[in-house]
């Protein structure tokens, strides 16, 4: 905690100026209940992250952000999990969140519906030039309009990574898996998975299965990549024994 605190107030030095009565402890107050937790390490990330809560004295624009993305539907884990990883949407002009959050609902979501917080995240990360680049590399594969608006509903997070990365996930799962198209709409949460880590390895595993004929009821590709991963290590050494007795 000392370390931590130490190298905050380090490259925030500003704070040490600011009135602990009026900035100060009612910032950490705030931030401290949409946190839900005694963590200090997260309180810290938050504020070195947008020191801004408290340097500019925003702690009335904090508390109506907050309160208007509860009125939305987002609140306890979600809104904690938000501030987190994006303190600086609770910086945002009010006028500024709202349209941010309006431009979310004109794409079909809700107040009631638990992507909606995901989507916020993922349109406040990008411009609209960058959003209509990733539907349009999605529509040089063959998607339509309707198939990039289902996806994104779906798995909003599936839009952050840079277009290259985009291209590869698909790419491989079209060129070399084979997965049909229509699958992809139905489940673009596969493509959220590392292709390093996680996607490539089991597609190779479920080729040596194929191709040694090492299981009786062969799992679909797809149904590996479902495997939790304690799962999936299991299957593999047993895989191993296996084909060192054929």
């Amino acid at each position: 905690m000392g370390t931590h605190l130490d190298k905050f107030l380090s490259r925030n030095s500003v704070l040490l100026a600011c009135s602990l009565d009026k900035k100060l402890i009612p910032s950490i107050q705030i931030v401290k209940r949409v946190l839900g937790n005694n963590d200090n390490k997260d309180l810290i990330k938050v504020f070195d992250r947008s020191n801004g809560f408290i340097a500019s004295g925003r702690i009335i624009k904090l508390s109506r952000n907050i309160e208007y993305l509860e009125s939305c539907g987002i609140v306890g884990s979600q809104l904690s999990r938000l501030l987190r990883r994006q303190p600086r949407i609770f910086r945002m002009r009010e006028s500024a969140l709202r349209d941010l959050v309006s431009r979310v609902l004109d794409m079909g979501f809700s107040t009631d519906s638990r992507m909606l917080v995901h989507a916020v995240h993922t349109m406040n990360r990008l411009s609209e030039q960058t959003l209509k680049k990733k539907w349009e590399l999605l529509k040089s594969f063959g998607f339509s309009e309707n198939d990039c608006l289902d996806m994104f509903r779906k798995a909003p997070g599936l839009f952050r990574p840079s277009e290259e990365k985009m291209k590869l996930g698909i790419v491989f799962f079209m060129s070399i898996a084979k997965v049909d198209k229509n699958v992809l709409v139905s489940r673009p949460h596969l493509w959220m998975n590392s292709l390093e880590d996680r996607v490539i390895p089991r597609y190779r595993v479920w080729q040596i299965i194929k191709l040694k004929k090492l299981l009786k009821k062969e799992p679909s590709f797809l149904n590996l990549l479902d495997y939790k991963e304690r799962e999936f290590l299991h299957l593999s050494q047993g895989l191993q024994i296996m084909w060192r007795n054929c």
